[in-house]
């Protein structure tokens, strides 16, 4: 016989996983009760027509034997029988039909579920998770979850009824036939246990590879531009070609274990099939046993076969449900280190009044701000500048409660933002940040996306003031469908300076009390950015409005000037007060402007 892997080339085994996912789906299943009856229902007339058909045939048999009862009779006979083959059909379709239409619905269900719990945790999980991981989880491990169901579930219910009517029926007829028809049962479930051992820990192996697959695809294709430039064709190609082996080579052992285990299962069966032909050719001729009652018994395995043949598919089913599940579950159950408060209240009609109050942050145990205190109030402006990773866009994110604060509060209107509902919070503050990401749909979508409304029914006329006012509508205008026109992949269509200006009409479309600017001029040339900073001087002027720039230019007209330094406030003040101090501020703006006129020579 041949060997197979053993379990220990393929890793270790989570069997705390099995109780915990297959029980999960079954009671996602029965959600919807009455389609899960019927299909059961289904499977319990199956599974007794399955064993009524060979005791119908054996019969018919008997009766042909009898050569003097072979008219009517035997008519008769094979009417019932091929009526039983009608209704075992339809019942098998049944159950098939019913069985996938509730897998579908809890696909849906968990899809659902998933995309909506992606969008509740925090920056933190998708900072150590891969985008393409996640895809790989909620496309092939939700498939290979929700098909237990059908594939599992449902087929393991109809064998075992089958085995268990037929084993009712056998005791009847013979009790040693029984035995020895249903003999390799026990061996079947043995294998099939221990293919189901390997199948999973080499699915849980080829999920893990097919995320990598999926997380090398993407990082190619939105890296495509620096591959190209590099020309890094060839490292590109061999690095996925890598890994598409090793997702082949352990495709290939999935179907080696699989058919090794099925020819070993089937083997058994023609061995069982064997042994009740025999003993019963021997009864025949003792005349203990008639034709037909071994035609019925011969039959019933014959039926039974491909029931156990399933036995394979039903483990790997299993299987799978349980690795996949498992990495599903894994976000599923996860809790949002961000969330609504208990009795959390709802901002309305916000002022625009901010305040922060000793306010420090950490990233685990790493130190990013330390006691930082301002206030900010409506149609004021605050500058916040400093070195790259002094805190700025930090400071800006506890806003939106994008991270939470580890010491100290921030208040919006008078109540501490933690007391606030998220979605009011968020619809509060507008946050244009330096990285920008533009949807694959129109202009007008992607300025309108902020909005109170959907975007299809944001007003034309207010989307055309905030692209105006972000000096955009000019080449909005100029293209080919104006604001309907595409702007491609991740903004593709436009150039950086375009990408960040929507980026900013965006922001002044959803018409927020606090409105935060990080960095959000970097791409735009000095011309551009003055008479940008003008257009806004009248959106912004009833609002509280940040600004974050590494350009001190962006920021000298502010009320008020912060200047950090690794996370803590070295400087504040308005920009003349600023430069009179004569401090870091004063410095940089000299560096600056020494810089530009250099620039300006040349």
């Amino acid at each position: 016989m041949i060997g197979a892997p053993s379990l220990p080339s393929l890793g270790r085994l989570d069997l705390a996983a099995l109780p915990q996912v297959l029980p999960r789906l079954v009671r996602m299943a029965f959600r919807y009760r009455w389609r899960c009856l019927g299909a059961a229902g289904c499977a319990a007339a199956a599974a007794a027509l399955n064993v009524a058909t060979p005791k119908l045939l054996g019969d018919a048999v008997d009766l042909a034997v009898q050569h003097a009862a072979v008219g009517a009779a035997l008519g008769t006979a094979a009417a019932w029988l091929v009526a039983a083959c009608v209704a075992r059909g339809l019942a098998t379709g049944g159950m098939g039909y019913l069985g996938e239409s509730v897998s579908q619905r809890v696909g849906f269900d968990l899809r659902l579920a998933y995309f909506e719990k992606l969008q509740r945790l925090d920056f933190r999980f998708h900072d150590t998770h891969h985008s393409g991981d996640l895809i790989a989880r909620g496309m092939l491990d939700l498939e290979g979850t929700r098909s237990f169901i059908e594939m599992g579930l449902l087929r393991a219910l109809l064998l075992a009824l089958m085995v268990g009517a037929g084993l009712w029926r056998l005791l009847h007829v013979d009790p040693l036939l029984a035995a020895l028809a249903l003999s390799f049962v026990p061996f079947v479930a043995w294998r099939a246990a221990r293919m189901g051992a390997m199948l999973r820990l080499s699915w849980q192996r080829l999920q893990a590879m097919m995320g990598e697959l999926t997380r090398g695809m993407e990082e190619n294709l939105q890296g495509v531009r620096v591959v190209r430039a590099f020309a890094a064709r060839g490292f590109e190609l061999l690095k996925f070609d890598a890994l598409s082996d090793a997702a082949l080579r352990l495709s290939n052992l999935r179907i080696t274990l699989r058919m090794i285990a099925v020819s070993q299962m089937s083997t058994a069966y023609y061995a069982a099939m064997g042994a009740v032909l025999w003993v019963g050719t021997q009864r025949i001729a003792a005349g203990t046993l008639s034709v037909g009652t071994l035609t019925e018994v011969l039959t019933y395995m014959t039926l039974l076969q491909t029931p156990v043949r399933q036995v394979g598919m039903i483990v790997n089913a299993s299987a799978r449900a349980v690795s996949s599940g498992a990495r599903l579950f894994d976000v599923l159950d996860r809790e949002p280190a961000i969330a609504d408060a208990p009795g959390a209240l709802t901002l309305h009609a916000p002022q625009g009044h901010l305040r922060f109050e000793h306010v420090s942050f950490a990233y685990s145990t790493q130190a990013v701000l330390h006691d930082i205190s301002f206030e900010l109030h409506p149609g004021r402006t605050l500058g916040i500048v400093g070195a790259p990773g002094s805190g700025k866009s930090t400071l800006v994110q506890l806003i939106a409660r994008l991270h939470e604060v580890s010491q100290g509060r921030i208040l919006l209107d008078g109540h501490d933002i933690r007391h606030l509902t998220l979605e009011s919070l968020r619809r509060a503050v507008g946050l244009v940040q330096q990285e920008v990401f533009l949807f694959d749909t129109s202009v007008h979508d992607n300025a309108a996306y902020a909005s109170d409304t959907v975007a299809a029914d944001t007003p034309r006329t207010r989307v055309a003031e905030g692209v105006a006012q972000a000096q955009l509508h000019a080449h909005v205008s100029a293209l080919p469908q104006g604001y309907e026109t595409r702007v491609g992949e991740r903004g593709v269509g436009l150039s950086g300076g375009q990408r960040q200006r929507l980026a900013i009409a965006r922001g002044l479309v959803s018409d927020p009390a606090v409105m935060i600017f990080d960095d959000a001029t970097s791409a735009v040339d000095t011309a551009t950015e003055r008479a940008l900073r003008q257009a806004l001087q009248a959106a912004v002027q009833h609002k509280a409005t940040i600004i974050v720039a590494h350009r001190l230019g962006s920021v000298r007209h502010a009320d008020e000037i912060l200047v950090l330094d690794r996370g803590r406030v070295a400087e504040r003040g308005t920009h003349e007060a600023l430069l009179r101090k004569g401090g870091p501020y004063a410095a940089l703006w000299a560096l600056q402007n020494t810089q530009t006129r250099r620039e300006a020579a040349r």
